[in-house]
């Protein structure tokens, strides 16, 4: 007499060369509510168990073809987490006390005289089968929260630097646009040089405090719409200093990556930039990266002392100082993304 119907979606695959023993085996459970699947040896045990993932595998010891340690050996080897019972003839104790050795759940002993016993013992399988997967569940749960977590501090961050740098940007250009779009042609530029999809979205965020430095220039030296002289120069240039203390020496990696922007992204590929004079591969491939998109948008874009080059123009110069002022491996990359980087600049135009 049963003791529990299983209203639980629960499966057991019986895999047991006796023909007779396995439909007693199905008949008994399937009228228990639980989808019974047979197997005569290892061999079509494991296909069954690839075609229909059973969560209790009740297995005997003693087949043809492929044998139950066998099987369990191969089990162990493609699903190290099934449950199984080894069912073992009597006088074959020692054989099944190496079978729990292998991870198997427990053992039965034939001839099995009591199904109720069975049951019990399958119920306690099913019991143990239930709270791994409510565990395994509850994990997922868990990743998905930290996931949509971690999702949301990166949109707030980055929302905030790229806020506080629009700010900033406005002394300058009169919009925080120019940030917006020169981050975001950082990002797109870093990918096509092959950089990693997690660096390439470091340097979004680092890209766009590259001028934070100029919050400590005067406006009258800033806004200029004259040249400058020498030493109005040298105050313009020192807001490379300047970014780099804001910066500070935070050992994250997105403000390590934004302190080497700020650095070098006014160096030049022949060495004539500032502050260091550094010569090709000697600036970080972020530096280069954001020295030509930076120039890019500033050519590309009408500000309060000039018109806009002009996308023609703007390309015929930045071609023209590849291997000067420009990586000449960097330009032909930012060429080929073109398209997506006109997307950009109609997205955020000021």
């Amino acid at each position: 007499m049963h003791t529990k119907h299983y209203t639980a979606p629960f499966s057991l695959l019986i895999i047991d060369d006796d023909q007779r023993f396995r439909s007693s085996i199905r008949v008994y459970f399937e009228d228990s509510g639980i989808k019974v699947f047979e197997a005569e040896n290892g061999v079509t045990g494991l296909e069954i168990l690839h075609q229909h993932h059973p969560d209790i595998i009740l297995v005997d010891l003693s087949m043809p073809f492929m044998d139950g340690f066998q099987f369990i050996d191969q089990l162990r080897r493609e699903a190290p987490g099934q449950s199984v019972i080894v069912i073992s003839g009597t006088g074959n104790l020692e054989r099944a006390v190496n079978a729990i050795h292998k991870g198997v759940w427990d053992f039965v002993t034939k001839p099995i005289h009591s199904m109720a016993a069975l049951e019990h013992l399958i119920r306690r399988c099913i019991e143990r089968v239930r709270l791994k997967q409510e565990n395994e569940q509850y994990r997922l749960h868990l990743e998905k929260l930290v996931e949509l977590r971690t999702a949301e501090l990166t949109s707030t961050r980055q929302q905030v630097v790229e806020r506080l740098c629009c700010a900033a940007a406005y002394r300058d250009h009169g919009t925080g646009m120019h940030i917006m779009r020169m981050s975001r042609y950082a990002r797109l530029l870093a990918l096509k040089a092959n950089m990693s999809h997690d660096e390439a979205e470091l340097l979004l965020l680092a890209a766009s405090m590259h001028d934070i430095g100029k919050i400590g220039v005067p406006d009258e030296i800033l806004r200029k719409q004259d040249n400058l002289t020498r030493e109005e120069w040298q105050v313009m240039m020192s807001h490379v200093e300047m970014g780099v203390l804001i910066i500070g020496d935070d050992s994250s990696a997105l403000m390590q990556m934004a302190r080497m922007v700020v650095s070098t992204h006014h160096e030049r590929w022949d060495g004539s930039g500032y502050p260091n004079g550094l010569v090709g591969e000697e600036i970080p491939l972020v530096g280069r990266i954001v020295a030509i998109v930076d120039v890019f948008d500033a050519l590309t874009s009408a500000r309060p002392y000039k018109q806009s080059w002009g996308l023609d123009n703007a390309l015929a110069y930045m071609q023209e100082q590849a291997g000067k002022c420009f990586d000449p491996n960097l330009i032909p990359l930012l060429i080929g993304i073109l398209p997506d980087m006109l997307d950009i600049q109609n997205q955020y135009h000021d």
